[in-house]
């Protein structure tokens, strides 16, 4: 989940509301419905190849959970297994991850600013950056903020 959050720049709504027949892998693109985005708006967005093989392992693992369609990402604890992972499990899950690497303001939204980040400086224009992270404006400014891991050094990111 933390791969495809980094990879396609996705909002915490647009990861827990992926549904099965979203992922496309022979192109490795996912389908953003339009009712799970702030804006809107629809798009498709491409994954990496090391992202692909990650999910084909958890698609497999997903298959001893449940075969059928639906939510992509499910709940594996005694009271909801097989139900879709809530918006705030999967902020739990990050919140612990994220004291336990001693990264406390990591957050669910932090791997979609670092994606927008590195887009940035791969040379990708904002106007192409905004239209990748769905929004309906494309006005995208930098803003500085601590880094990770020490606290003392400070890192640019995109706020789109």
């Amino acid at each position: 989940m933390l791969a495809l959050a980094y990879d396609a720049a996705l909002r915490r709504e647009e990861l827990c509301s992926l549904r099965t027949d979203d992922v496309d892998p022979a192109h490795r693109t996912l389908r953003i419905r339009a009712e799970t985005t702030k804006t809107r708006r629809e798009r498709v967005v491409p994954y990496s190849a090391p992202t692909g093989v990650l999910l084909s392992g958890y698609l497999a693992h997903r298959a001893t959970i449940s075969r059928a369609r639906g939510p992509l990402f499910l709940s594996e604890s005694r009271r909801n297994h097989g139900q879709p992972l809530s918006l705030w499990t999967w902020a739990k899950v990050i919140r612990r991850v994220a004291l336990a690497a001693d990264l406390p303001r990591f957050s669910t939204h932090a791997t979609r600013h670092l994606c927008l980040t590195d887009l940035a400086r791969m040379g990708w224009e904002l106007h192409a950056i905004a239209t990748f992270a769905g929004h309906r404006h494309t006005e995208c400014r930098r803003t500085r903020e601590r880094a990770w891991p020490r606290t003392d050094e400070r890192a640019e990111f995109l706020m789109c």
